[in-house]
């Protein structure tokens, strides 16, 4: 069968969590920079995000990222992070898929046994360096954006755990990062539901009470995430990121690892040199490394090394119809969790 307009994507994991890579078919997004894309794409037309998000053509577990020409000369490829809720300027296990997917299609040729790869994001510049064997990318280190903390110890009034203490920090985008001892629960598999629920209202309570802006990044001005945290006996941090509209990631997070680092950082727990171990709630690692120190709008601020992995284990098409009911997509509350109402 041969689709008139169709959209194609490489399928992709990175330590469970689904960052499928939208390579071809995409239309061209006005801006011109991948912040002014991005910016594009939540304020002025969100048709595409919602195409390839929403069901039935997706589900909430996953995230799309759409692969555009880069904007700035020093870049080989740009992307951008398409979920549920909005587009979003930088995402750690995203940027392992997509250059496992870059590398692994051969749209960016593969050296082995290392290749660089640099990535136009709207959060600025990402320097790869991946590994290759035989043709496969076996793993990447991502040289991520200045990470800082925000806010440290500040506390939030919430109607059912009382005041939570809470660190606001910038690792690509705004995380809100709680010691998950603080609402009665631990990080595990059983417990997912429970932490994405706790996660979604306490991000619904930030909103109200917490104020972010980027100090470089016009547009990158809301906590896009609230991330569960605990302490391994191994001195692994065992992280969960919530997501809307009510779902945790699968992967250790690599945006949500920078912006713990940044908070370790600032409270002089981490130096140039030290790397901490990131657990994701079903067992999966990233090594998080402060590899430099930086000032970024007046704020001290950490370098970061994220390094993981990627797995490319099928390939896509979508059809694109105009006749089709639900081009915009739906979701309804049965698979994505009680806060439906908050999509746009």
């Amino acid at each position: 069968m041969e689709f008139e307009k169709r959209l194609d994507l490489l399928l992709v994991h990175c330590q469970g969590e689904l960052g499928h890579v939208l390579v071809g078919g995409a239309p061209e997004i006005p801006g011109a920079t991948m912040l002014d894309k991005m910016n594009h794409i939540n304020n002025v037309d969100d048709s595409l995000r919602r195409f390839v998000t929403f069901e039935p053509r997706a589900n909430v577990a996953m995230s799309v990222n759409l692969l555009v020409s880069p904007t700035r000369p020093d870049a080989d490829a740009g992307f951008i992070v398409l979920q549920a809720d909005r587009a979003h300027p930088m995402s750690g296990s995203n940027c392992i898929c997509v250059v496992t997917a870059l590398l692994e299609s051969g749209r960016v040729p593969m050296v082995e046994p290392e290749t660089t790869v640099r990535l136009d994001t709207p959060a600025g510049l990402i320097v790869v360096r991946a590994q290759c064997e035989k043709g496969r990318c076996v793993g990447v280190s991502l040289d991520n954006v200045p990470s800082f903390a925000e806010l440290l110890d500040h506390e939030i009034d919430t109607p059912d755990w009382g005041p939570i203490k809470v660190d606001i920090a910038f690792g690509g985008v705004y995380y809100a990062l709680v010691d998950v001892e603080q609402v009665g629960l631990t990080i595990a598999p059983d417990n997912a539901r429970k932490l994405a629920e706790a996660g979604i209202e306490l991000k619904r309570l930030l909103a109200e009470q917490v104020r972010v802006s980027h100090p470089t990044l016009p547009g990158v001005d809301e906590i896009a995430y609230v991330m569960f945290r605990d302490k391994e006996p191994d001195g692994a941090v065992r992280t969960c990121t919530t997501l809307q509209p009510g779902r945790v990631d699968r992967s250790p997070c690599g945006t949500g690892s920078s912006a713990n680092l940044a908070t370790l950082h600032a409270r002089g727990l981490v130096t140039v040199g030290d790397a901490r171990t990131s657990r994701s709630i079903i067992g999966g690692e990233f090594i998080a490394e402060a590899i430099g120190e930086t000032e970024i709008g007046g704020r001290k601020a950490v370098l970061p090394r994220v390094t993981g992995r990627g797995y490319v284990y099928g390939r896509t098409e979508l059809r694109v119809e105009e006749d089709d009911p639900f081009m915009t997509g739906f979701a309804l509350s049965d698979t994505w969790g009680p806060q439906v109402g908050l999509l746009k």
